[in-house]
């Protein structure tokens, strides 16, 4: 039986377990269903154990001009769905669809920012924030998704991007974070090739009106994500589930990358340009062969299809025979499409949130305690080990980690402040991990902590907050959690 049989039988048992599932890593908490038996959820009111050790003289400290920085995207933070002509994108109809996110929270809203973008920037400064990262909405630059971009739209990330500068903090831009335009969906989305080449041509118009604003740019945001929440669970936008079309799919997301990588060459645009992929460390779940070469099988799926066709120019010969000589992936790669994916890259971006342990029969356990979020297991170590295994396998690329966060149950106490002191836990505990593959060699230019605001968190809705900066949804008040004044010290010394 193939992983990608096994795939669908777990996706059953997973599918009638859940309504909401994995919302941010697809395959790697839904299949958890019946596969382990629960464990305790690490609480974020009182640390959890320390798993990384500080160095002897008590301090660890990030080479000189490391980029400390928060991440945000379009759609969980902006609000304005209807303003100044931007397009609805696939998460306003799938978000406003009766069943498909918690409580039926959309992210007309959100956090406001963009009407409070201002205000957003200065919290930035009083963090002491060096790197920003963020995306751009497709639907407010090209509203169905092609022609002429929509000036007003421009103008918003142009005022953000000059406010970054005057505070004298680095722009990262994402060119999509899967606000895809609900009028390509209509025209089969990403499984139409044609979008691929749609967003190559939003692309080219965003990279001529702000380039010599960005010093960094991203392509595609978790490709694997759209692949797995939208296409085979469901869970995510456009809310499909259809293996077959899953990995064609993902093909087409890769040529996109390319095709957005050529466009900025040929622009002119001085800006540096990588991929942004979640990866997952892929453990046997014990020591038999069986778990060791099913482990492989799910490390192609999970982390070699995306970095292998981006640095190598080919896609993992065991996942295309796993797949199959008809799958539509398969069928879908065109002469030279792997060498406009594998177009030379400056940067990736690697997002880590969860290791991932696999069994002979090729479904996953639980090792470690998990956060709020029932799917992300809490294993710094995956840290450096997914980071040490980028630059071991791919070669010296500079590294951003541009995700890395926890969810809390935050609320402020009678004095207005917000104690998450399981988020501080957590992030010097990776920051550690961060630390000690940078002094192994791990050439890592900057971290981005997810989140800057708590925010829209997709199927979620509103009731998980990743925040360094607590936001009262009703008053759109902002206040700085004990994570983000912990924060402001790290980023002020340097390290730990």
């Amino acid at each position: 039986m193939s992983l990608l049989t096994r795939r669908r039988l777990l996706r059953r048992a997973a599918l009638s377990a859940t309504a909401a599932g994995a919302a941010r890593t697809g395959l790697a908490g839904a299949t958890l269903a019946g596969t382990a038996a629960a464990v305790s959820v690490a609480g974020c009111d009182s640390p959890p154990e320390r798993t990384t050790d500080a160095e002897p003289d008590g301090g660890l400290r990030f080479p000189d001009g490391f980029g400390w920085g928060a991440a945000t995207s379009a759609y969980q933070i902006e609000g304005a769905a209807k303003e100044d002509g931007r397009g609805e994108s696939v998460w306003d109809t799938f978000s406003h669809t009766p069943g498909r996110t918690r409580n039926g929270d959309t992210g007309d809203v959100a956090a406001d920012h963009y009407h409070r973008y201002a205000q957003d920037l200065d919290l930035m400064r009083e963090l002491g924030l060096r790197s920003y990262r963020f995306s751009i909405s497709w639907p407010r630059i090209q509203a169905d998704g092609s022609g002429r971009p929509n000036q007003r739209g421009l103008d918003f990330y142009r005022r953000l991007l000059d406010g970054l500068h005057e505070r004298g903090i680095a722009p990262m831009a994402t060119l999509f974070h899967w606000d895809l335009p609900q009028a390509l969906q209509d025209d089969g989305g990403w499984e139409n090739r044609d979008t691929a080449e749609r967003f190559a041509d939003y692309a080219d118009a965003v990279f001529r009106a702000l380039g010599d604003r960005v010093p960094a740019w991203l392509t595609i945001n978790e490709p694997k994500t759209v692949v797995q929440n939208g296409y085979i669970w469901g869970h995510h936008a456009p809310g499909h589930q259809d293996e077959a079309a899953a990995y064609l799919v993902a093909h087409h997301l890769q040529l996109a990358h390319g095709l957005a990588v050529q466009a900025l060459r040929a622009s002119g645009a001085s800006g540096r340009i990588g991929p942004a992929l979640n990866l997952h460390p892929c453990y046997p779940a014990d020591d038999s062969a069986e778990a060791a070469a099913a482990t492989r099988l799910y490390d192609g799926y999970e982390n070699r299809l995306y970095l292998d066709s981006v640095f190598t120019g080919a896609y993992p010969q065991d996942v295309l025979a796993d797949l199959g000589p008809d799958s539509r992936m398969v069928r879908g790669v065109r002469d030279g499409d792997l060498k406009i994916i594998s177009s030379p890259v400056d940067l990736l971006a690697v997002q880590y949130y969860t290791p991932i342990y696999v069994t002979g029969g090729g479904g996953t356990v639980r090792k470690w305690p998990t956060s709020e979020a029932e799917w992300q297991q809490i294993y710094p170590e995956g840290m450096y080990d997914i980071l040490t295994r980028v630059t071991r396998d791919y070669g010296r690329v500079p590294i951003t980690i541009t995700e890395n966060g926890l969810p809390c149950p935050d609320t402020p106490g009678p004095d207005g402040t917000v104690d998450d002191a399981g988020r501080v836990s957590f992030l010097r505990d990776h920051f550690a991990a961060a630390h000690r593959a940078v002094r192994d060699g791990v050439p890592l230019e900057s971290y981005h902590v997810w989140s800057l605001l708590d925010n829209f968190e997709w199927a979620e809705g509103y009731d998980q907050r990743w925040g360094l900066v607590y936001v009262d949804y009703a008053s759109q008040r902002r206040v700085l959690k004990r994570s983000a004044h912990w924060y402001r010290e790290v980023i002020r010394r340097n390290g730990l």
